[in-house]
């Protein structure tokens, strides 16, 4: 055990458990649920993806309000309270009689999952950690890796001897019983960060003023493709697997190289942002992806799977690390809470379009692979267009100056 991984266990775990649990909530494995709740509901993938985005639309807005708890209340109260209402989607999720209970139960879901336990553990994250922010939130981020990892085939395996409905059940139990004491212990106690030049601006910047520099949006449009892509892929895939005749475990089994690739980058995006910044890495990470993308959107052998997940790695390794450590270096950390639901939130509604809109597409007869390459095209364009002004916007936000407030 490192030095450093030994003397920061604590927190370290702390985030590592509550990224782990968020994926409950997260699209990947609640759509493994969603060819069942389609034909036991009587949903098309349209109204399907409308109700989702439905649901992740209203869950982006409670989380705008919700984010800045974590400015004011202790830890423990936060953990306890994303925890319990992931516990009461899952539980309401096994138990839905009809659409008027699924609903809810599903905005459980994304709320606490996408939302209040990502968003909690990064900013714990990046409150606690500062000289190291990097690799502080690269070691800790391996719990998203472990989750998406082992949840796929995991909850498939699960489903297979308990159905749909009591996996989640399980889930919730899990939750309830294991996850939430022991978060509870490990980030009851605070740790003072040290200092260091790339802590972010001095005073920090209040959630108006993130939202009212225009530079935030350009850097949501680099950050949002991983979720808001990968987001719509796992949603629809079941639909990508019966449409190219794979079995539904094509998808699931590849996620073990995926973790590898977001392992292995993880670890080195944690080094480099500590090295050169959390910006000087945004004009590159996207590349990977839009290979994959173009991949998984113009060849239908399973082996198209498969390096998809691959190269998905990669960006989502690095991509991981650059979510927990971008924002409190560019808008520091006193009102971090508050800046980083706002973005969470606005980030949640973009991914909410995703199914939504390729959902209707496909109800209307595009093919899903056409879409796929679309986003491919997106990633390049947008890797491109940082590649052009990340010198611009490197001085723009060395210039900035945020009040105290």
């Amino acid at each position: 055990m490192t030095p450093f991984l030994k003397a920061n266990l604590r927190w370290l775990a702390a985030g590592f458990l509550l990224l782990f649990c968020g994926c409950f909530g997260q699209t990947f494995v609640v759509a493994l649920s969603g060819g069942a709740i389609r034909r036991e509901f009587g949903l098309s993938d349209g109204a399907f993806g409308a109700l989702y985005a439905g649901v992740t639309l209203a869950s982006a807005v409670a989380l705008a309000g919700l984010g800045g708890l974590i400015d004011r209340w202790p830890a423990s109260r936060v953990v306890s309270l994303a925890a319990g209402l992931l516990a009461a989607g899952a539980a309401g999720l096994s138990l839905s009689p009809n659409l008027l209970a699924l609903a809810p139960s599903l905005f459980l879901l994304r709320l606490a999952g996408q939302g209040l336990m990502l968003q909690t553990a990064y900013t714990l994250l990046g409150r606690w950690f500062s000289a190291e922010r990097g690799r502080a939130v690269s070691l800790a981020a391996l719990g998203l890796n472990a989750g998406q990892a082992c949840l796929p085939l995991g909850f498939v395996t699960a489903t297979a001897l308990l159905g749909w409905r009591g996996a989640w059940l399980g889930i919730a139990l899990l939750l309830v019983l294991v996850a939430l004491p022991l978060a509870r212990v490990l980030v009851r106690r605070e740790r003072v960060p040290e200092a260091t030049t790339r802590s972010g601006p001095a005073h920090g910047a209040t959630r108006a003023q993130a939202l009212a520099d225009p530079f935030l949006y350009g850097l949501l449009a680099a950050m949002l493709p991983p979720s808001f892509i990968s987001n719509t892929i796992f949603f629809h895939q079941v639909h990508l697997a019966e449409s190219r005749g794979w079995s539904p475990e094509v998808l699931a089994a590849a996620f073990p190289p995926y973790a590898v690739a977001a392992f292995l980058c993880l670890l080195v995006a944690g080094r480099l942002v500590d090295r050169f910044s959390a910006l000087a890495l945004l004009p590159f990470y996207l590349v990977p992806f839009g290979l994959g993308c173009l991949i998984l959107g113009g060849i239908s052998a399973p082996s198209a799977a498969f390096a998809f997940m691959l190269l998905y790695g990669v960006t989502d390794g690095i991509s991981l690390t650059l979510f927990g450590a971008l924002w409190p270096e560019v808008y520091g950390t006193r009102h971090l809470g508050a800046i980083r639901g706002a973005i969470v939130a606005i980030m949640v509604l973009g991914t909410a379009f995703g199914p939504f809109l390729s959902g209707l597409l496909i109800d209307a007869g595009m093919p899903f692979a056409g879409i796929v390459t679309g986003m491919g095209v997106y990633c390049l364009g947008v890797s491109a267009a940082f590649c052009l002004v990340r010198r611009r916007l490197a001085a723009h936000l060395r210039g900035r100056r945020f009040a105290a407030a």
